[in-house]
Order: C-alpha cells, then structure tokens, then sequence
C-alpha cells in the first residue's frame, strides 16, 4: 500500500457567517491528480490554503507526508521584480542551485525577458514565471490555484506536460481549474 503524500480529514471553512464547505475529505498518493471544482466563491482557493498550511480550517485536520509547492493565482511577483530575480530570491531562500536559473527560465519560454521587470511583463509572462518556481527544487506535492490563468496555448501545453511528468515521477497535484484540466487526472471534487 502507498502512503499518501497530503491527507485532509473532514475539512471544513466558512466565510464570516457563510459556511464554504464541511466535510471533506480527501488522500492524495503518489502519481494522483485531483481536480478541483466549483463555481466562484466556492472555496476552492480555501481549500487549497488550508491544504497548503496558509489557513486554518474551521474544523478538520491535515497531514502532510513531506514539503510542498503552492502556486496561488496570484503571481507573488513585486513589479520592479524580473523573473530572474524572482527565482534567485526563491533558489536562496530554499537552498537550491542558482545555476540552473538560467535553464529554468529557457525551459519556460522566459529567456527573452527574463530582465524585463514584471510590471512590464505580459499576465502569461507573470504567470510563467511563478509556474517556474515549481523547477527549481522538487516536492513531491504541487497544490495549483487556477494554474493556466493567463496562459497562451504552448504555454498551457508546456504546464500539461510538466504536472503529467510530475506525476509519472511519482508527485502529485491538486489544481482548482476551469474548463478541461488537459492532463490525465485520478478524481474531481467538487465544492
């Protein structure tokens, strides 16, 4: 039997009186993709947070096997940032290889203005440059709110591939998305 990466037991969060969501519970093993879903206001993002260990939940528990990147649907850029910048900032904040900064932002279509500041930037250049934080150091576990806001179609196409190797790797994901996620996924949950 596989250990889970994230486990969430009976989870539950309101919105000052307003309950967002109760009893919910989730298992997230190696190699699985969980979609989330819901119209919003749902909680979707909450979720994700109180996963995440950003939020507490009204009630509930969750365990995490190991470290994990979160990518919230804000970027996290400051706009005098580049993207350079930004992922030498977060390489020496978690210890990772400076080196391979250069070979990141290639591999994220950001070489060309990877010394442009981010007030500058396009929104899918922003948002590429956040997705490109998930290269520099691996955790086994990707938590995604809205991943593919703002992305171009090969720029999609790329994000697809990375969380399907991710999880051929033995990762997993947990994406709140609109539309079709465009990566094999094991379940939804829907808010």
């Amino acid at each position: 039997m596989t250990s889970a990466l994230l486990s969430a037991t009976h989870l539950a969060a309101a919105r000052g009186e307003r309950l967002l969501f109760r009893e919910v519970s989730l298992s997230l093993a190696p190699g699985e993709a969980l979609v989330l879903r819901g119209a919003n206001g749902a909680g979707k993002t909450t979720l994700l947070r109180i996963l995440a260990g950003l939020t507490r939940p009204e009630a509930g528990e969750v365990t995490r096997a190991g470290p994990l990147h979160w990518i919230a649907h804000r970027t996290g850029l400051k706009p005098h940032e580049t993207p350079r910048q930004h992922l030498q900032l977060w390489a020496r904040a978690w210890g990772s290889d400076e080196a391979e900064i250069d070979e990141v932002l290639a591999a994220m279509g950001l070489a060309r203005p990877a010394d442009v500041p981010a007030r500058l930037l396009s929104a899918g250049q922003r948002q590429r440059t956040a997705l490109a934080r998930l290269k520099l150091q691996h955790r086994p576990v990707w938590l995604m709110d809205e991943p593919f806001s703002a992305l171009d179609v090969d720029a999609r196409a790329r994000l697809e591939n990375e969380i399907e190797v991710h999880c051929a790797g033995g990762g997993a994901v947990i994406a709140a998305v609109h539309g079709a996620p465009g990566f094999l996924t094991s379940r939804e949950i829907t808010l």
